[in-house]
Order: C-alpha cells, then structure tokens, then sequence
C-alpha cells in the first residue's frame, strides 16, 4: 500500500485504537499512539498527530463520541463518552443472557458485539454469567428469520402463512420432540405486531376466517412465508392497545374476554399494580378491602393466578366468571379424590 494511502487512513487507525483502548480510567499518550501506527507501517510526527486528535477532539460528538485528556503527570488521550455508556451495554447483556428465545451461541455472538461498544477494559466487566430461575435456552436459530420475515411481511401490509408445532412424547433420545399439529392445517393470517410474554416471543395478528384477534408463539412457527394478499384487521388494530391486550390475556393463553370485578385485601395493592399497571381504576370496598374492574381473558391461567393468591382475592362480578372458577376448582380438586 502507497505511504500517502496509509498516511490518509491514520486519523481512522487512531480513533479506533482509542475507542478499543481507552476509557476514563485508561488513556494512551500520543509516544503510544505513534508505536502502534508505526506497528501498522504508518509513520507518523508528533504534530501530525496532534493535529490527528484535535480534529477528532473537535469533531466526536457529531459522531457520539467525546475525546478527552488527561492532563496529569504525563499527558494521555481517551474517550469519556461513547453513544452507550457501561450501565447501559450491562443492561443490554443481562437481557441477551436472561432471554430463554435466544440460543446459546446467538447470545455468545450478540454480547461479543455488545463489548466491541465498550473499551476492551470494561468489556472484562461485560463478560458475566446472569442466572434466571427456570431458564431453558431455545435450542434453535430458525426464530430469528421467522422474526424478521414477520417484521418484512407488516412492513409490506401482507398476510402470511405458516405451519404450527406442538409439543409430543416420542420415543429413544428425543423423549419430547416439536411436531406439526396433526389437523397439519396452514394458518393464513394478518400479522400486526410482535410482543413479549412470559419469556417467550408471540404474534398478535388477524384471523380473517374468525374474524377476531388470535396470537401465536413464535418459536412454535415453522414454514414462515409472506403472502401477496393485503393484511385485514386495519380497523380493529387501529384502536388496538397492545399493552392492555398483554394484561388481560394471561400468559398469553386464549379465553373468552370478560368485564370482571375483584375483590382485594388492601395489602394487596401492589400485586394489582404489577399485574394491571398502576394506572388501574381502585375503589375502597370498607376499610380493609378494594374492589378493581379489569378486562380478562377467562382462562386456566387467570384462574391459576387467582388461586395462588388465596382467599386475599375474590372473583365479585359477573357471576358467569364465579361459576368458571368454582367448576374450575372442582375438576382439579376430583383429581385428587379418594
């Protein structure tokens, strides 16, 4: 490579030496930075590398970057501010190691790039194990495309098709194996958003066949392909709050959606605010209760999350979800009958 071509490439070598070696706590000295662009055969004078680092002093934060010295002792350069800062890169980490949909080696890949963010220094910081309870980590890469020809297909305003897995006994090694479900049905549906519950990923999309709201696990998703109908459902989505919707539908299990009051112990306040928001309407019901009116998909699972709260909750209103719970409570309970 000509001289005057690696002269040209010098400023770039410098910026990337400092943003891989240095931190607030770490600096080079500009004789340290004239041996490694030296190392790379460039030659370089002290002045021109001054005059290297007070470009990029002046022009790092239109590029999300602050360079800074130090003026102790002997003079050293580094980067003080960085478009993420350490808490935040720490942050990103334990989300890509906590997330169960995230293979192994996909959460190795993506926080290696997490710490190229971060000065190789407080990248060591970056490279540690977080523990969840009950983690098991998806075993297959094939949900990332299935995500991104999702996100491909609302972008487009088109439908897409697919195959739907279950869970099955088999047999030898694979004791528990994913299979299509045996109706071997290809879902056609309308994909408006993509959201996050209980560990896992799901598709809220339109069902133009029931004409109603369906979602769908994602990693449960084979066969993804994006079809060239028009999406339907505009109008209902259009007044679609997502984040009610995740409330109401526990665990993302299907229920028929039901107006119903609860009745609380006033120590129970915070459970409601974690599981309905703090936004929730609450009224005094005497001096040690409180009654909430919520939108709940009647299910195994709402009624599995009453029960674990015991008799510091009540189902009030209607008397059609009081007698689900009841006829509920009964079927477990003569599972267990002598």
């Amino acid at each position: 490579m000509a001289k005057s071509s690696r002269q040209k490439q010098k400023i770039l070598h410098i910026l990337k030496m400092l943003m891989e070696q240095t931190d607030e706590n770490h600096g080079l000295t500009v004789a340290q930075i004239i041996e490694q662009l030296e190392a790379k055969g460039i030659p370089a004078e002290r002045k021109s590398v001054y005059d290297d680092l007070e470009v990029l002093e002046q022009f790092g934060e239109n590029f999300g970057y602050e360079l800074l010295r130090n003026k102790t002792n002997t003079v050293t350069y580094f980067i003080g501010s960085r478009q993420f800062q350490l808490a935040e890169l720490k942050l990103l980490v334990d989300s890509v190691q906590s997330s169960k949909f995230i293979t192994a080696k996909k959460s190795h890949e993506l926080i290696t790039k997490v710490e190229s963010l971060a000065s190789v220094h407080e990248g060591r910081q970056l490279q540690r194990q977080v523990y969840v309870s009950n983690r098991v980590k998806n075993q297959s890469e094939t949900i990332y495309y299935t995500v991104d020809d999702i996100h491909r297909a609302i972008s487009m305003d088109k439908k897409i098709t697919f195959s739907y897995l279950e869970w099955a006994l088999g047999s030898g090694k694979d004791r528990i194996y994913k299979r299509r479900r045996k109706d071997g049905k290809v879902y056609c549906v309308s994909p408006w958003a993509l959201t996050w519950d209980d560990e896992n990923y799901y598709l809220v999309a339109f069902d133009s066949e029931a004409q109603d709201i369906r979602h769908y696990r994602v990693d449960k998703m084979e066969r993804v392909e994006i079809s060239s109908e028009s999406r339907d459902g505009k109008e209902i989505f259009d007044e679609f709050d997502m984040a009610l919707y995740s409330k109401s539908v526990f665990g993302m299990f299907g229920g028929e959606l039901t107006d119903v009051t609860l009745r609380f112990d006033n120590r129970m306040v915070g459970v409601v605010a974690d599981r309905f928001g703090k936004g929730v309407f609450v009224r005094e019901d005497g001096e040690e209760h409180f009654v909430v009116d919520v939108r709940v998909a009647l299910s195994p699972q709402f009624f599995g999350w009453i029960f674990g709260l015991g008799d510091t909750v009540e189902i009030v209103y209607p008397q059609s979800a009081v007698q689900m719970y009841k006829d509920h409570l009964n079927k477990v309970a003569s599972k267990y009958q002598d």
